[in-house]
C-alpha cells in the first residue's frame, strides 16, 4: 500500500508539473511587446494540403525587438504563410518581400496591455485548477487507501505532502504569472 500511495503521489507531482509547463507555454504565446519566435508556436501552414507547423516550412526568428523574419524554404510558400498569419487572427500583419515575410510587432496601447494582464491570470487560473484536479484525486486515492487498511496517522502525512505540494506548485504559478504581468506592463 504504501508502494501504491507513493508511486500515486509520484503521478500526481507529474501531473502537476505538467500543468506548470502547459502554462508556461501559454504565456510565451502572449506578446508582451517584443518580437518572439515563440509567438507562432502552433501556427499551422497548407503545406500541398497538410497542415504543417510553421517551424517545419521556414526558419522563424526575431530580428530585432521588434521584427519577426519568416524564411520559407520554398518560395511558394510565402503565400501560404501570409494566409495563416492572417486567419490566425494575432492583430499583426505580415509583409511579404517576395523573399521573406517578415511581421513589425506594434507597440501595446495601455488597454491591450490590460487585457493581457487578464488573459495571463485567466490562464494561471486554469493552471491552479489543474493543481486542484491533481490534489483532490490524490486526496480520494490516499482515503480510499485507508479503508483499504492503510494506517491512518501515514494517510494522514501523505495528505499533508500532497498539500505541501499544492502549496508549492501554487507559489510557482504566482510568480510566473506577476513575472509575466511585470513583463507585459513594462513599456
Amino acid at each position: 500500500m504504501e508502494e501504491d500511495i507513493s508511486s500515486y503521489l509520484s503521478n500526481s507531482k507529474k501531473l502537476m508539473n505538467d500543468a506548470i509547463d502547459r502554462l508556461q507555454r501559454e504565456l510565451v504565446k502572449i506578446r508582451a511587446g517584443k518580437a518572439s519566435p515563440a509567438m507562432l508556436d502552433g501556427l499551422k501552414v497548407d503545406y500541398y494540403g497538410t497542415p504543417t507547423a510553421i517551424t517545419q516550412v521556414a526558419n522563424v526568428s526575431a530580428s530585432d525587438s521588434k521584427t519577426i523574419t519568416i524564411q520559407p524554404w520554398e518560395k511558394t510558400m510565402l503565400g501560404p504563410i501570409e494566409q495563416s498569419i492572417f486567419a490566425a487572427n494575432l492583430g499583426i500583419t505580415p509583409m511579404n518581400d517576395g523573399e521573406t515575410v517578415r511581421i513589425v510587432i506594434p507597440p501595446l496601447t495601455e488597454e491591450r496591455r490590460k487585457d493581457l494582464v487578464k488573459q495571463s491570470k485567466t490562464y494561471g487560473e486554469d493552471a491552479k485548477v489543474s493543481i486542484r484536479n491533481v490534489r483532490q484525486k490524490a486526496m480520494d486515492f490516499i482515503k480510499k487507501e485507508v479503508k483499504a487498511g492503510f494506517p491512518e496517522d501515514a494517510g494522514k502525512r501523505k495528505e499533508d505532502e500532497v498539500q505541501g505540494m499544492v502549496k508549492s506548485y501554487n507559489e510557482k504559478i504566482t510568480k510566473l504569472i506577476e513575472a509575466k504581468e511585470k513583463d507585459i506592463m513594462t513599456i
